[in-house]
């Protein structure tokens, strides 16, 4: 199980919501490329980064910072917020962008995840599930799908989606530890390659990941606020798990 630092900009600042509201923000750097370098210094091989500008379709606003931090960092980049047509994975791939995120476009445009599987492979497209109570949200997280994170889920696994990363919004950004029970359920049942995402607090949620008893393992846990409020250490984490 490998750990995967996040980096969420907001106006190119890193910043951490609370339970995905952008009214409940705190800011932690104007210069995020200085802790992407921090992390690659503490041992971290993959970055998630998610542009919450644009996944509520504010195109563009954070352009410098990603750049800039595609450009400073030995990091592998995994970026989502807006992929919402061929135009912007083209853009990503352009600038050196490792793995795709796609969220809403996965629940609106199952043609854009067909052209993004069949154009780069696999192991570069990354789907986010995201739920609050069982159901998908979308466009930020602002947005009530309809769906069930289990039909999605299983339309993902027909159309030969690989990699989810599967947030409890709930739980996102609480400190409250994971659900852990949600992770059990979708590793007996799915196909997939999961990163958990929402509420790591210690090092103790960590191993509880772990080790939960399934037919896959979790393959990764990305952490953000525990690592910016001085709860979690990245180095001491890796070198643990």
């Amino acid at each position: 199980m490998i750990i995967i630092p996040a980096i969420d900009l907001l106006d190119n600042c890193a910043v951490r919501l609370f339970k995905g509201n952008y009214e409940e923000k705190k800011i932690y750097s104007s210069e995020p490329w200085k802790l992407a370098d921090g992390f690659s210094k503490n041992g971290a091989s993959l970055l998630h980064l998610v542009d919450l500008n644009g996944a509520r379709n504010q195109i563009g606003v954070n352009e410098h910072s990603i750049l800039k931090i595609r450009e400073t960092t030995s990091l592998k980049v995994q970026l989502g917020g807006g992929i919402r047509d061929k135009e912007k994975l083209e853009y990503y791939h352009k600038i050196g962008i490792d793995r795709f995120i796609i969220g809403t476009a996965a629940v609106t445009d199952p043609d854009l995840l067909k052209f993004a599987l069949e154009t780069y492979g696999k192991d570069r497209v990354v789907v986010a599930v995201d739920a609050r109570d069982g159901i998908v949200k979308i466009s930020g997280w602002e947005k009530d799908s309809g769906v069930d994170y289990r039909d999605l889920m299983d339309r993902l696994a027909k159309a030969g989606i690989e990699h989810v990363v599967f947030t409890d919004i709930a739980q996102d950004g609480t400190l409250a530890g994971p659900n852990l029970e949600a992770y059990r359920e979708i590793l007996n049942s799915f196909p997939f390659q999961v990163i958990a995402s929402g509420g790591i607090s210690s090092l103790k949620d960590l191993m509880d990941l772990s080790s939960l008893d399934t037919k896959i393992p979790l393959y990764g846990v990305i952490t953000g606020k525990a690592l910016y409020e001085g709860k979690l250490d990245l180095a001491e984490a890796i070198s643990s798990l």
